[in-house]
């Protein structure tokens, strides 16, 4: 399927459409999820679809589809393991398991932004038996960032989402180290904005009003 296609599907079938091409990630859509996004932020630019509608219906396309992957990898194990490796995706797999490996629960933040490997590694957290509510923690949180990122970007920059999805897939993962830096500078500024802010007593809202004038 080209992107053409692709956007044609959706045009037609509305937000079903987006949700199902999401969902079938799991067991190996031909065109990349960063793409199947950014058509979905892109044809909501064009008035389309509704934009806060057409990103939901992503969100929940995503992690649905990532969750089937869990449960199937908690309730089969092995046998799932093997259809991947039938699937000729054992470099994927053991990719997966270093990133598991070295990171925990961590991995499954990283490997949003790893293309196949997002796909793997609910499997084998599924196989470990991790928990479904740490599980969706790590998941879900990041799979909204990454929808986010990805949609907006369809919706800005629509006639780049083949260069986009190119870049994506060879470069993602750098995206998400600087995310998740970024996310934790974030995370420890603003707590010790908090601290500073309950030592000296004063109102938060003050310190905005001297930042925006």
């Amino acid at each position: 399927m080209e992107l053409q296609d692709l956007l044609l599907f959706i045009d037609q079938y509305g937000y079903f459409a987006l949700f199902f091409s999401l969902w079938l990630g799991i067991i190996g859509m031909p065109l990349p999820d960063e793409m199947i996004v950014m058509s979905g932020g892109f044809l909501s630019s064009l008035d389309t679809m509704s934009v806060w509608k057409s990103f939901l219906i992503t969100y929940l396309g995503v992690v649905s589809g990532l969750s089937l992957g869990y449960v199937l990898g908690r309730q089969f194990g092995q046998r799932v393991l093997d259809k991947l490796m039938k699937k000729k995706k054992a470099k994927y797999l053991l990719q997966s398991k270093d990133l598991l490996d070295k990171y925990g629960r961590f991995a499954l933040v990283f490997s949003y932004f790893i293309p196949i490997v997002r796909h793997i590694l609910p499997y084998l957290v599924g196989m470990n038996h991790m928990s479904f509510k740490t599980y969706a923690i790590f998941s879900y949180t990041t799979g909204f960032v990454w929808t986010l990122i990805y949609f907006i970007l369809g919706h800005l920059f629509g006639s780049q989402i083949e260069y986009i999805s190119l870049l994506a897939t060879k470069y993602g993962i750098y995206l998400g180290i600087v995310i998740v830096i970024i996310s934790l500078l974030y995370y420890f500024y603003i707590r010790k904005l908090k601290k500073i802010v309950k030592i000296g007593n004063i109102p938060i809202s003050k310190i905005f009003e001297v930042w925006w004038g």
